[in-house]
């Protein structure tokens, strides 16, 4: 059955793969995302060559997560041109990398922006349709860096990634009662195919930086050639969005509250299993165990 699907930071990575992927799986797919005829003239131009050249109902939206107004705005529009809205993917975010110590706490503070309040933002929007229609998907696109290994240097975007998996978590129980699924997809480490490190922020403070550096000389190199390593060589970035692909396509009350897409098997999934176990057993305890599937089932 086809759908209306909402895709942020569709521009390019994950999200850009995700939206062709719904699209060509027969859905009609808004792929958001910020300044579309300025600095991002060129990605919009090749969604909508894609969608020509493709046949398919792949459409771009303007959305900065930064703006509450331009989310109520991109929503307004799709519900407006499609009427209406099923599904709600999460997938906006920004990389910085660095020293901890290095980024000033504005700097941190725009990571959740982004990463966070981001989500937020486009949730006011989005959540007033879906609770209206009494049913809906929202997809969170996190990452194994909220609970699997941790290398250093990424302290900033691993706190911003574990912010927003505990606002999908508590988000899950909240919108159960109406009728809206949650779906949180776990996308590991992709060393090539995505140029999320290739346009990853950097601290301002270069004499902190210059300090780290005589003892930690090369160390973003070094972890990034170490994880390249664990992955197996037919690891495909494409991988996160034929799952998420899965995951839309599947009946209501049959999508899983988290999968895991994670080449280098850096032990999040293992934890995630506990957690997700306990956060069952702990609602089954105190009486809210309707809060764990969307009304209606």
């Amino acid at each position: 059955m086809s759908s209306v699907i909402l895709v942020t930071g569709a521009g390019s990575g994950f999200g850009a793969l995700t939206a062709r992927g719904l699209a060509a799986a027969g859905h009609t797919v808004y792929a958001s995302m910020r300044d579309v005829d300025g600095r991002n003239a060129d990605r919009s131009k090749a969604v909508r060559d894609y969608a020509a050249q493709q046949g398919v109902d792949l459409r771009v939206v303007e959305l900065d997560v930064l703006s509450q107004d331009s989310a109520d705005k991109a929503i307004a529009t799709v519900v407006a041109e499609a009427g209406g809205l099923d599904v709600l993917i999460h997938n906006a975010g920004h990389l910085v990398v660095g020293p901890t110590e290095a980024f000033t706490p504005e700097e941190i503070a725009a990571v959740y922006d982004t990463n966070v309040l981001g989500t937020q933002r486009v949730n006011r929007a989005a959540l007033p349709q879906l609770r209206a229609q009494g049913k809906g998907l929202v997809v969170w696109v996190g990452s194994t860096s909220s609970r699997g290994g941790t290398p250093p240097y990424l302290a900033p975007y691993f706190a911003a990634k574990a912010a927003m998996d505990s606002l999908a978590v508590s988000y899950a129980a909240e919108l159960a009662r109406f009728g809206i699924e949650t779906s949180i997809v776990v996308p590991g480490s992709f060393t090539s195919g995505t140029n999320h490190f290739a346009s990853a922020g950097h601290p301002a403070d270069a004499e902190t930086i210059a300090v780290y550096e005589t003892r930690y000389a090369g160390l973003m190199e070094q972890v990034g050639a170490r994880l390249a390593a664990l992955a197996p060589a037919d690891a495909d970035v494409a991988d996160v969005a034929r799952e998420i692909v899965r995951v839309v396509d599947l009946p209501v009350g049959e999508r899983p509250f988290r999968t895991h897409i994670d080449p280098a098997n850096d032990g999040s999934e293992e934890v995630s299993v506990v957690a997700d176990r306990i956060r069952s057993e702990f609602y089954q305890r105190i009486g809210l165990e309707d809060l764990l599937h969307p009304a209606g089932l």
